[in-house]
């Protein structure tokens, strides 16, 4: 049937700005991906640098994971800027539940049994499908022109 479809592995670390300075295997991922991929975790400044590092490639940029909000990397100051650049960004959290996604990193080794964390690492609904955050609600669907409902229904 010859099957086919985009390449991409996501690049993290180095300075993307010279792929002849980077590992073997940030050069295979920048040659060989059909697709740019990155991961990106820091303040609204950083992501923008990474961004330009890899707008050279001449490729699609998709983020594949981002939104830490305890560590700066926010939808507030992340979304607008992927907009401004046309990079699609993925959000790998939604709903608080089993995965846990709404704790931190630190809660490997320091679980949050009896206290919730004050500020949610991701996620974007509560389990009974308020939003964490509504402004944040409001900017992805400003952001997406979508006027769809605001609450997440899980039933």
């Amino acid at each position: 049937m010859n099957p086919s479809q985009p390449l991409t592995s996501a690049v993290w670390v180095g300075n993307w700005t010279d792929p002849s300075l980077e590992s073997t295997t940030t050069k295979i991922q920048l040659g060989e991906s059909d697709v740019i991929s990155f991961h990106n975790y820091g303040w609204p400044e950083h992501f923008e640098f990474r961004i330009k590092q890899l707008l050279p490639q001449h490729r699609p940029i998709l983020c594949t994971e981002y939104m830490a909000r305890s560590e700066g990397s926010t939808f507030d100051g992340s979304l607008p800027i992927a907009r401004e650049y046309n990079v699609a960004a993925i959000s790998w959290g939604l709903v608080a539940g089993k995965t846990q996604t709404y704790l931190p990193w630190d809660s490997w080794d320091r679980p949050y049994v009896k206290v919730q964390p004050s500020i949610w690492f991701h996620d974007v609904f509560r389990p009974d499908g308020t939003p964490y955050r509504q402004h944040e609600i409001d900017l992805i669907l400003d952001l997406t022109r979508r006027g769809v409902q605001t609450t997440y229904s899980p039933n």
